[in-house]
């Protein structure tokens, strides 16, 4: 029965990858008028709010993946220590616990226009991918533990792939401060913006989804069937 729910997670989770890639391309046209300017904006600004409201949740993950992903970086061993099971239980309580602003929710980011859609569409994947990564491979523990020898087989050959593709969540985070900057020069910076969305303002929360602040280390380890 676990290994048949790890399989329907398996599957959303593909589904989430291909979804959150065809999001962060959109918005990427040019500009073709000052009122399309202006909207694109007024969209970068309230992403950035929504950014801000956020970062606590993503600080809180990010200091529970970097006690739990150096365990699980390489596999998952013969011998599974119980400190393991339980900080990647942690990572992910507070993955689950990440905030999806509303206006990057798969329903309002459809709205969203220029810069402001493509990192809406890097926020959503990253935070679905590192609830469901750590999620699964807790799963996946829980099979070796206490599953059958079929459910132990099937959660060894994936994790793998669960690790991956929390590592693959983490390293979009990291460049959607890279995202910010770019779209906020492209649509007139400084100059442009004001007070509605300062460079400070920009510099701060670029580094705070930043590879310094985001990226797993040690790189992933593992090859699906490995």
């Amino acid at each position: 029965m676990k290994a048949l729910r790890v399989a329907a997670l398996l599957l959303t989770l593909s589904g989430v990858v291909a979804t959150g890639g065809v999001l962060a391309g959109c918005g990427a046209g040019s500009v073709t008028s000052p009122a399309a300017e202006g909207l694109q904006r007024e969209d970068l600004v309230a992403v950035s709010h929504g950014l801000r409201q956020a970062e606590g949740s993503l600080q809180r993950e990010m200091n529970a993946a970097r006690i739990a992903w150096p365990l699980v970086a390489n596999g998952l061993p013969a011998s599974i220590a119980q400190a393991t099971r339980s900080r990647v239980a942690t990572a992910g309580r507070m993955a689950s616990a990440i905030v999806v602003p509303s206006l990057m929710s798969e329903a309002q980011a459809r709205e969203l226009t220029g810069p402001a859609a493509g990192i809406a569409g890097l926020y959503r994947t990253f935070s679905k991918l590192a609830e469901r990564g750590w999620t699964l491979i807790g799963v996946a523990i829980a099979n070796i533990d206490t599953g059958t020898p079929a459910a132990e087989r099937f959660a060894r050959a994936n994790v793998a792939l669960y690790i991956d593709a929390l590592y693959d969540g983490h390293f979009d985070a990291t460049l959607i401060g890279k995202s910010l900057r770019a779209g906020y020069h492209k649509l007139g910076g400084v100059k442009a913006f004001g007070e509605t969305l300062t460079q400070a303002e920009v510099d701060a929360l670029a580094h705070a989804y930043s590879p310094a602040t985001e990226q797993l280390h040690p790189h992933a380890g593992v090859k699906l069937g490995s």
